[in-house]
């Protein structure tokens, strides 16, 4: 090993994380495709980038991809429960990658690691919330005219580059990976829906069938959530403020009302909107005694926390990832993962599996930023309709599965108007 530069809780903990990420990679075989194809061409031999993900198995071996590919990489973690201790220890003990993440860092070095990541003077950046674009706009603008652009990973970060955009302080172009198909409609629903739920029971232990269930916003994450909730026997609320998502909700046979209505029913709220203090101080003064409060969302901003310590009298941690605050009528108020995602604070993470999708767009996203850099104009894009085709083609391939395809004729009706009743 000569990597000297990496901030991480134990070496010694490398061993344990290269045998999941390799148990991780079976579940892959996208990216593994990807990747051997990086390993012949090396398309971005030489390029600088950093990327701020959440560092568990699957990001571990999208690193690798990109490394094979020829790029010289560093990594930080996009939240501060989010790391796997191991997973960073393999990437630094194996890889050679440098890597900046503690499990449970404090804001402080959460911001350290940023400012690390960005220390490496990077060419692309690879985000997740967008915090490393966000880095460059505040404090190292003297990076600005090395960026070849940036790719993201996330709704929450897509919805803060669309605001640089919207006021004119986006300087290069960045790839809007979340925007894919292959990404939010996999990796968004059945990911977040499946670890979310994982996430949630490794923290309380509770039986979810017969319990009320809230879900804050029907958009793909949200929508992920209440099918599984649903699947477990719990009864969904979804509360919302767009009538069209509100109507579909109904409509996939869910109950809709205002927060402040649902949350005296609630058992359990789980929040994932990319919105600010979805659950707020009128929330805890009506909310059911007891209810499991959790956030899946890439911020803990959406549940008011700051007004929940004020409101409570008491406060204590009966299980880890489980603070429980009492308010002055006794009432008790369980928020997990200190609000952050609980998927990433109790448990591990989407499934491999869907990781696939989204870290095959992630390696194609920055192939596709190199190759077009000349081209591509500030501003927020998608990745082209056929890569996103090709990702679902190659997953469907490695499953084992085939379709159909356009005979001549058909292709011709599609592309014409003579042709009527």
């Amino acid at each position: 090993m000569t990597t000297s530069s990496y901030d991480i809780k134990d070496l010694g903990l490398a061993e344990e994380g290269r045998k999941r990420m390799e148990w991780a990679e079976q579940e892959m075989p996208v990216l593994r495709l990807i990747r051997e194809r990086f390993e012949k061409e090396r398309p971005l031999a030489g390029i600088r980038i950093s990327a701020c993900l959440h560092v568990t198995t699957e990001t571990g071996n999208l690193m690798r991809a990109l490394a094979a590919g020829g790029a010289d990489v560093v990594l930080a973690a996009s939240n501060p429960l989010s790391t796997q201790d191991d997973v960073a220890a393999a990437l630094v003990a194996y890889e050679e990658i440098p890597v900046y993440a503690i499990k449970g860092e404090s804001n402080e070095v959460y911001y350290q690691h940023i400012k690390a990541a960005l220390d490496h003077n990077p060419q692309i950046t690879m985000d997740d919330g967008a915090d490393l674009v966000s880095g460059i706009l505040k404090d190292r603008k003297d990076l600005i005219e090395s960026m070849i652009g940036s790719t993201e990973e996330t709704t929450t970060g897509v919805i803060r580059l669309k605001a640089m955009a919207a006021e004119g302080v986006l300087p290069f172009p960045v790839i809007a990976v979340n925007d894919s198909d292959t990404k939010h409609m996999f990796d968004n629903r059945y990911g977040t829906g499946q670890s979310t739920l994982d996430g949630v029971i490794r923290a309380t232990n509770v039986l979810l069938a017969g319990k009320t269930f809230v879900v804050a916003g029907y958009g793909w994450c949200s929508r992920g959530i209440a099918e599984r909730a649903h699947g477990l026997g719990a009864n969904v609320i979804v509360t919302e403020i767009d009538p069209i998502k509100a109507l579909e909700a109904v409509m996939d046979g869910y109950r809709v009302m205002p927060m402040e209505q649902a949350a005296p029913l609630a058992d359990f709220i789980v929040t994932a909107t990319g919105n600010k203090h979805v659950i707020d101080s009128n929330t805890f003064a009506v909310v059911k005694d007891g209810c499991v409060i959790a956030n899946s969302g890439h911020f803990n901003v959406e549940i008011n926390i700051p007004a929940l310590e004020q409101m409570a009298v008491t406060k204590k941690q009966p299980r880890r990832f489980v603070d429980q605050y009492v308010l002055p009528d006794g009432r008790q108020i369980n928020l997990l993962g200190e609000g952050r995602l609980i998927n990433l604070a109790s448990a591990e993470g989407h499934p491999s599996a869907v990781m696939d999708m989204s870290f095959a767009n992630q390696a194609l996203a920055s192939e596709y930023l190199l190759k077009n850099r000349d081209s591509l104009g500030v501003g927020v894009h998608a990745l082209p309709k056929n890569l996103d085709q090709e990702i679902a083609a190659l997953k469907l391939r490695a499953m084992g599965m085939t379709i159909d395809v356009l005979t001549p004729e058909q292709e011709l009706y599609l592309n014409s108007w003579q042709e009527g009743t």
